[in-house]
């Protein structure tokens, strides 16, 4: 795969970025393209190591990755796209957001830098729009079977298109204004610009899924009248209850959890609501308490808004500082210290600090109170936990925190309990190997029943759900 000496001749593809101080000022995405020229370069270092892990061990949607390789090294485009996709529905969504595990399984990683995989899928997902080989691919005939599918995040939409491809009449519901569920309003356009989406969205539509938005699934519409008009239900809500906060002085104003914040910022972003109605950053000491994606989105929105310092904790300890191309962890995702496009843009971070109490000016945040802690293992068999520090209280000032610690579970509405599913103990819909949950007409997938996870992951469990569904119609 590729050229035999190539990952030898070539360096790694370094994918220019926006300068800093011209993309804060707006939301537009931030990764500039590479020109075609330089993939079909970077597509030689895939090196025919034999067993790829980037493939088999590093991709949860089980991608072609030699194979699409090889073939842009050799100018084939169009192959390339084919081998693309069969195995992913969203490529232009997974070459923007994606964390790319298969990068770091990549046989490269072992002692080198990785192919850069992501680059390589956005650029062939991208010619394929611009070639027009995309095209809606409607069934060549209809099998009559009726299905629901609840949530238009990732997994939902995957599996409607899988779906309505083997002849399925598929409707999807959401109960927000637009599709797209978090890929919509979790994501900011500087990741993911919006248009993107909607483009997928009408291929979708001209296959045949119906899409029926502003709809909450046991509210609007009963989980009787769903399982009295469709064969199947699948629920694909995702994991919609956010980590809290139980602390003194939690329920001043000015304190929100990351998903609201940013929905509110993306639904500005698309013209939907005027500025004054968004909860904005603008002249605030903002405080972003959690280190992942969610609140590096965080930061990267609250500079776009204005806000006068940004500061970011974390209640885990700082990762190892890696400056090396290769992966110290290989084949698996390493723990190391990285940096976001958003905190690349001006970000104050901590770690191993824990949050112990907000303190109010009037009934609006102020300070927020913290300890430092260290993370200590009682004995070998023991989880690590954290000891707090004594003597190390210490205060940050902030008039806007953002709260983005994770998601717990899925949300436990009253459709859960009309459908009376069963839970498993972490409080996410318990399902079987074939994605069945304890009720035989009802199938979860994505984060509704794993917990939070990747997108990536997401778009997998949505695929192999409908294939389970649709052999058991």
């Amino acid at each position: 795969m590729g050229k035999p000496t190539g990952f030898v001749e070539y360096p790694r593809l370094i994918v220019e970025e926006r300068p800093v101080e011209a993309r804060v000022k707006d939301y537009r995405e931030i990764v500039l393209s590479p020109s075609f020229e330089s993939i079909e370069q970077e597509g030689a270092r895939c090196m025919d190591c034999g067993t790829p892990y980037c493939h088999a061990l590093g991709c949860p949607v089980v991608n072609l990755i030699p194979e699409w390789n090889d073939a842009v090294y050799k100018g084939l485009w169009r192959e390339a796209w084919e081998r693309l996709e069969l195995t992913n529905n969203f490529p232009e969504v997974t070459g923007r957001i994606c964390p790319a595990p298969c990068e770091a399984a990549c046989t490269l990683s072992i002692n080198s830098a990785p192919v850069s995989i992501k680059k390589i899928e956005l650029a062939i997902i991208e010619r394929a729009f611009e070639e027009g080989w995309v095209v809606p691919r409607p069934p060549s005939r209809e099998t009559g079977r009726r299905v629901a599918i609840v949530g238009s995040g990732p997994a939902g939409l995957a599996a409607a298109q899988q779906l309505r491809r083997r002849g399925h009449k598929v409707t999807l519901f959401e109960k927000a204004d637009r599709i797209g569920g978090l890929l919509r309003y979790g994501i900011p356009d500087f990741k993911l610009e919006k248009h993107i989406l909607d483009r997928r969205i009408r291929v979708m539509e001209l296959e045949g899924v119906e899409f029926e938005t502003n709809v909450v699934i046991g509210e609007d519409l009963s989980a009787h009248y769903l399982s009295r008009k469709f064969d199947v239900i699948l629920l694909a809500m995702g994991a919609g209850a956010p980590r809290d906060l139980g602390v003194d002085g939690r329920n001043l104003r000015g304190i929100h959890f990351a998903v609201e914040y940013l929905t509110l910022s993306n639904r500005f972003v698309a013209g939907d609501i005027p500025e004054e109605a968004i909860i904005s950053a603008a002249g605030k000491d903002v405080l972003v308490i959690g280190g992942g994606d969610t609140g590096s989105d965080c930061v990267g929105t609250a500079i776009r808004q204005g806000a006068s310092v940004v500061r970011q904790i974390e209640i885990m300890p700082r990762p190892l500082e890696w400056g090396s191309p290769e992966n110290p962890e290989w084949p698996a995702w390493p723990n190391i210290l990285r940096t976001s496009t958003s905190h690349a843009e001006g970000c104050q971070r901590e770690w191993c600090v824990n949050t112990t109490g907000f303190v109010s000016k009037g009934d609006t945040v102020q300070l927020v109170e913290c300890e430092r802690v260290e993370w200590v293992k009682k004995d070998r068999a023991a989880a690590p936990g954290i000891s707090s520090i004594e003597g190390s209280s210490f205060t940050i000032e902030a008039d806007l925190v953002l709260l983005s610690m994770g998601f717990v579970h899925v949300d436990h509405c009253r459709l859960l309990d009309d459908l009376k599913l069963e839970l498993d103990k972490r409080g996410n819909i318990l399902t079987d190997t074939e994605y069945r949950t304890s009720n035989p007409r009802v199938y979860a997938a994505g984060d509704a029943s794993t917990g939070a996870s990747l997108v990536v992951r997401a778009i997998s469990h949505g695929r192999q759900a409908a294939e389970a569904i649709h052999r058991n119609l």
